[in-house]
């Protein structure tokens, strides 16, 4: 492979990867297991919430009309009827006039339409409560379905559940729900000069950083991972792996001969499979200029740089917006210092976060595309686009959390 063949904009780049994601599967799974998890169908009331009209005060249940015109200087006399208690259906019928005691959860009884608060009244004896202040109906009371309706869709499909939405879940008797299965994501680290991590780098040998940053990677976008062996470069070697992990994954990453070189065979192994179809070969943008995609039948594959930093920030900027389960937002951050770029290609750069009096700020980490200790440090990374040749000191910017 001589030359990049599709160069494109890095927008370009995430959109068709987006366009040519695999669908993930879906598996139901018990609301203990299922936090964090993507919702593959919608979720619909099995009931109405609450399904019974309760008070939302401790008073006294009544028909309203009963509290009509009183004041502290004439309070209305109903009839003290007896009481409601927690957990039980009322058998009490109230009339006009009268009324019974109801804690705050407690079933309406049959006859009351409101519940008046128990500072606003007084007990006379046994049999007659004095009430100084009127009710309308429905005052302090949450009526049959009032939170949510049966068959009402109360969660869309691809919403991501979070503690509050299990306990929904569970007031409603909902004990299990069918949610998206993680996209199962190979990894593949090639190159002659790849070594394992446990193994003392002999001359021109470096360890196998990707395997490792982009499994983790992977992991917290909500993806399954599986590392395989390193691969060398050959052509006969690469093929055999790459067709094992297409087999056992929907996705797979390659770091490694992406570039163009002798000894870069990723995209002569990748096109070589039925039904593959370049997406693009070459990025405008730096670090990761050699990231390529190529679509494999319902599968994909993408190549990333060798080189630990960009191959890390590639997988950021055009794999995680389509593998993520959940939407991180972004920072916004005051620049410390002058940044200059170069002007056709975005830039993507590291940063650190810091608080400080006036707000956060946010100070570039600047180096080779090789030193993996810049990303370990980095909470963020700005993005300066293409048209632009810099950023300026004091400006402020977004910065995407890693």
């Amino acid at each position: 492979m001589g030359e990049f063949l599709k160069v494109v904009h890095f927008r370009q780049a995430e959109e068709q990867v987006k366009q040519f994601f695999p669908s993930p599967r879906s598996e139901k799974l018990g609301l203990s297991a299922a936090l964090h998890r993507v919702l593959a169908v919608p979720v619909l009331s099995p009931e109405d919430l609450p399904f019974f009209h309760r008070s939302t005060v401790d008073g006294y249940a009544l028909d309203a009309a009963s509290s009509y015109g009183s004041s502290e200087s004439m309070p209305a006399y109903l009839s003290l009827r007896g009481e409601v208690k927690m957990g039980e259906a009322s058998r009490l019928a109230l009339q006009k006039g009268e009324c019974c005691w109801i804690p705050t959860g407690g079933m309406l009884p049959a006859g009351a339409d409101a519940a008046v608060m128990v500072e606003y009244t007084e007990r006379l004896g046994d049999d007659t409560v004095l009430v100084y202040r009127p009710v309308a109906p429905w005052e302090n009371v949450m009526q049959r379905g009032e939170d949510i309706r049966k068959d009402q869709v109360i969660m869309p499909a691809g919403k991501t559940l979070r503690p509050q939405d299990i306990g929904l879940l569970a007031s409603l008797g909902i004990t299990r729900v069918q949610v998206q299965s993680p996209l199962r994501v190979g990894i593949l680290s090639t190159g002659d000069e790849i070594i394992p991590a446990e193994a003392e780098p002999g001359p021109g040998q470096v360890r196998d950083v990707n395997s490792f940053t982009l499994a983790a990677a992977v992991r917290a976008d909500g993806g399954s991972p599986t590392n395989y062996p390193i691969i060398a470069d050959d052509f006969s070697v690469l093929k055999e792996a790459v067709g094992q992990a297409l087999e056992e994954n929907d996705i797979i990453l390659l770091s490694g001969g992406s570039s163009v070189g002798i000894m870069d065979v990723t995209l002569d192994v990748l096109l070589s499979f039925p039904g593959a179809g370049l997406l693009f070969h070459g990025v405008a943008v730096k670090p990761g200029k050699p990231t390529l995609a190529v679509s494999i039948g319902e599968k994909m594959a993408l190549g990333l740089p060798g080189h630990p930093v960009s191959a890390l920030m590639m997988y950021h900027v055009i794999c995680s917006p389509a593998l993520r389960t959940t939407r991180a937002g972004w920072v916004h951050a005051q620049l410390q210092v002058n940044l200059a770029s170069q002007a056709g290609r975005d830039d993507f750069i590291p940063v650190v976060l810091k608080e400080e009096e006036e707000g956060i700020v946010a100070t570039p980490l600047l180096g080779k595309s090789g030193l993996m200790r810049i990303l370990s440090m980095a909470d963020g990374y700005i993005h300066i686009p293409y048209e632009k040749q810099g950023l300026e000191a004091g400006q402020y910017v977004q910065v995407h959390p890693f």
